[in-house]
């Protein structure tokens, strides 16, 4: 098999994984790679192929189903932005770029100008979390402030994960992707977003 075509088959295998599962992107392509029985070393598909992959799995299988779960979603995930506007919150991750199903979990980034403040708003809120550190998109830890909040329509709990920037990682943070979209979007990018699958 040539190497276009095993790269095609980890990413169409982790891409049914992604949708079927909820598995983040590195961890099913690992995954894939085991269940194809492939070496631990073979080449993983980038995630935009990756990308292209899991929207080709949900047009095929869960076309029917997945734009109102996406539409739940993202308006959750307004919810949450309206609540934490203070931070300047963008939602990035799978609810921001369309491919997300009822397994996603919800990723904001806020840019404070003080780390604490987010986590500060949240106890007075009375809202419970978790703090972890992640990677950020920068590639440098941050930390990561995740909620559970209940989205009505799909009758499930979401993971919302508030990712906690500074203030100055904003610069650069628009910059489009390869294809000229952009990786994340503020609460009027998503109002926009929600409006046009509702002309649809």
């Amino acid at each position: 098999m040539s190497l276009d075509n095993v790269t095609t088959e980890i990413a169409q295998t982790a891409a049914r994984i992604v949708v079927e599962e909820g598995l983040d992107w590195g961890p099913a392509k690992q995954r894939a790679v085991r269940q194809l029985a492939l070496p631990s070393r073979t080449a993983l598909p980038d995630n935009e192929q990756l990308e292209e992959a899991v929207r080709e799995y949900i047009e095929l299988f869960c076309g029917d189903t997945q734009p109102q779960e996406l539409q739940a979603l993202r308006e959750l995930a307004l919810v949450w932005m309206d609540r934490l506007q203070e931070f300047r919150p963008h939602l990035a991750g799978a609810v921001w770029r369309g491919t997300a199903t009822r397994l996603s979990d919800i990723y904001l980034q806020l840019f404070c100008d003080d780390s604490k403040s987010a986590e500060i708003a949240l106890i007075n809120k009375q809202v419970s979390y978790e703090a972890s550190t992640v990677k950020g998109f920068q590639g440098k830890p941050v930390e990561a402030l995740s909620i559970h909040s209940l989205c009505k329509p799909l009758n499930e709990t979401v993971g919302v994960h508030l990712m906690v920037y500074d203030h100055d990682d904003m610069r650069g943070a628009m910059k489009p992707d390869s294809r000229g979209r952009s990786p994340r979007g503020d609460a009027k990018a998503l109002r926009k977003l929600l409006e046009e699958s509702r002309d649809e």
